[in-house]
């Protein structure tokens, strides 16, 4: 007769799907690329102005200006934004729901917080549609995170 050792009576660890996999990486990617930029500007941005100037005369840089009035507090706050946006997807990663609300607040502040700094009537329209669109995807995976 065999007998049952406690970890094979243990539960089965839920599996990934190989969608929210590919969705974390590439939330995890972007967000991090966009923390790594956003750190450097505050940290060098009376550079990143001078160079970012001197640019822009020689090359059409659509909404160069209104980045420039930013300020290094702006890119600062966006480091720590998209920080939550990482945070959020690592949980998510490890199959927890609350990593969607995490992910999905973040999502929102990053559409607001250019409105706040740039005094603009509404938020760009590819960043909603872009949030959105990653929030549902999110969203179609919450059934398996607990």
């Amino acid at each position: 007769m065999e007998e049952s050792r406690p970890d094979q009576l243990s539960e089965k660890k839920p599996e990934r799907p190989r969608f929210l996999v590919i969705l974390c990486s590439l939330t995890v990617f972007g967000s991090g690329i966009n923390i790594l930029s956003s750190i450097l500007i505050t940290l060098f941005y009376d550079q990143f102005v001078i160079i970012a100037e001197s640019m822009s005369k020689s090359f059409d840089f659509p909404g160069l200006d209104m980045i420039l009035e930013g300020k290094s507090l702006f890119f600062a706050l966006s480091a720590l934004i998209y920080l939550g946006s990482v945070t959020g997807a690592v949980l998510m990663w490890k199959l927890k729901k609350a990593g969607f609300h995490v992910y999905t607040i973040s999502q929102i502040l990053l559409i607001l917080l250019p409105m706040y700094f740039f005094n603009l009537p509404m938020p760009s329209m590819l960043d909603i549609i872009l949030s959105g669109i990653f929030i549902i995807l999110y969203s179609s995976n919450l059934k398996y995170m607990s």
